[in-house]
């Protein structure tokens, strides 16, 4: 059975949706079952959804061991790799880990076949090596740590915002100025937990952008993710009238444009290498699908 720890740092009102926030994976049902079924315990006693977490208390959530992962010959489009990590340009539709929905055919079911070592490596059983993720229907670079420790260096980088993160994206609407930032706190949307939202109680997020080209309805832009909230880039266009072309979760559901996907390709990542120190840079060319649209605009 995996078990989660964390100190509550700030006040809520319930413990279900603290640990609903706290774990986008687990939605604010399934919390609710780990709840009823006291694999919940705060400061090591059994306690109510309705419990409201204070400053100081420990939290423990028990999670049922899920099924073993299974390897499975899916083809990666590997940019770099040595004994400690991998650098991949994960393609539009493929899921980083398996989740409710899709237990298999991911990258992680991919990496294991590629790299049998992951598993001896003490990693996340259900999540080894991954150290970030790309949304299901976001292309491009993707780096995967090949043992725990790099996979803990390159998580503190990415909390310590070492790592610069710069997405290509197509929005909707004529962007204007030309180079800005959009600053604004986003939170677990109170009425749908499965989405995010600009709130005022929500966690700081900043992003940056430049506008590439204004084409027929649209704007594409580089945008560099100075933090790594859920979704961030998508909320954040949306919030300010233009959302991302594609998106029909934070967009409009009929879309104007015909688009595949989501117009999201993360292009280039920079990050010290956690052993030798080297500072790496890495690119994603734009995919086909993503190229084919922005062509069809031009003309």
């Amino acid at each position: 059975m995996n078990k989660l720890e964390f100190r509550v740092e700030e006040a809520a009102r319930r413990l279900d949706r603290y640990i609903a926030d706290r774990c986008p994976e687990l939605s604010r049902s399934e919390v609710q079952r780990l709840i009823k079924e006291g694999l919940v315990l705060v400061n090591e006693a059994p306690a109510k959804a309705s419990y409201g977490p204070v400053p100081g208390d420990w939290i423990t959530v028990y999670l049922p061991q899920e099924e073993t992962l299974v390897p499975e010959e899916i083809p990666l489009d590997i940019l770099f790799e040595d004994e400690y990590l991998l650098v991949i340009n994960k393609p539009a539709g493929l899921v980083v880990h398996p989740s409710p929905g899709h237990e298999a055919g991911t990258l992680v079911n991919a990496l294991l076949a590629h790299r049998p070592d992951l598993v001896r490596a003490n990693l996340d059983p259900q999540r080894p090596g991954i150290v970030h993720r790309l949304d299901r229907e976001t292309s491009g670079v993707l780096v995967v740590a090949a043992t725990a420790q790099v996979q803990r260096a390159l998580q503190q980088q990415f909390k310590s915002r070492e790592v610069e993160k710069i997405y290509l994206a197509l929005v909707y609407g004529r962007l204007l100025p030309l180079r800005a930032a959009i600053e604004a706190p986003i939170g677990r949307d109170p009425r749908d937990r499965k989405k995010m939202k600009v709130l005022r109680e929500g966690k700081y997020a900043r992003t940056e952008y430049h506008v590439r080209e204004h084409l027929a309805e649209s704007t594409f832009l580089e945008a560099t993710l100075l933090t790594g909230r859920t979704h961030q880039l998508r909320v954040h266009f949306a919030s300010i009238g233009h959302p991302v072309v594609g998106d029909r979760v934070y967009g409009p559901r009929h879309q104007r444009i015909d688009a595949p996907r989501q117009m999201l390709h993360s292009w280039r990542l920079r990050f010290s290498h956690p052993i030798t120190k080297e500072r790496m840079e890495f690119a994603a060319p734009l995919p086909e699908d993503f190229d084919r649209v922005l062509k069809a605009l031009r003309r």
